[in-house]
């Protein structure tokens, strides 16, 4: 299998277990009354399971802080926890499709800009009619995926 197989096949897991974590943990959420905690046990599990590979895979590192990294690199956890406690929050209170399909979209419109600046020291690919025609398209899905049989 080449570069791109494997790429296409890590995503294509790693989308397939969000909807899964969010209804795992949206229920735990659920079940504890709290949301927050379930949050802290996500984390937590995830916390082991990233130093337990980091360790496997590259050993102890040297530093924690990249010289010459803008401080701004640092704040993904910001959003994965912003993520995490939404969708555990609003997932079993909106069902886990109506979350997903708004994350996805949210994705979606946000990897475009991204793309089209460059931002972050992202490979920069400038926005086009058929990337604006596929976001479009990609909605318009979304809402499909949501409506009601009554309402298609």
């Amino acid at each position: 299998m080449n570069t791109t197989g494997a790429y296409v096949i890590v995503m294509l897991l790693a989308g397939l277990g969000i909807p899964v974590m969010a209804a795992l943990n949206g229920s735990l959420g659920a079940r504890l009354d709290s949301p927050a905690l379930a949050a802290a046990i996500l984390f937590s599990v995830g916390l082991v399971v990233a130093v337990t590979f980091l360790l496997i895979t590259a050993g102890m590192p040297s530093t924690l802080i990249a010289p010459d990294t803008p401080w701004y690199y640092y704040l993904g956890g910001f959003f994965v926890m912003f993520y995490i406690l939404s969708i555990t929050w609003v997932a079993p209170r909106f069902g886990v499709a109506n979350a997903v399909s708004f994350v996805l979209l949210g994705q979606l419109v946000a990897m475009s800009v991204i793309d089209h600046y460059g931002l972050f020291g992202s490979k920069q690919f400038e926005i086009s009619f058929q990337r604006i025609a596929g976001l479009i398209l990609m909605a318009v899905g979304i809402l499909i995926v949501l409506a009601k049989p009554s309402e298609v």
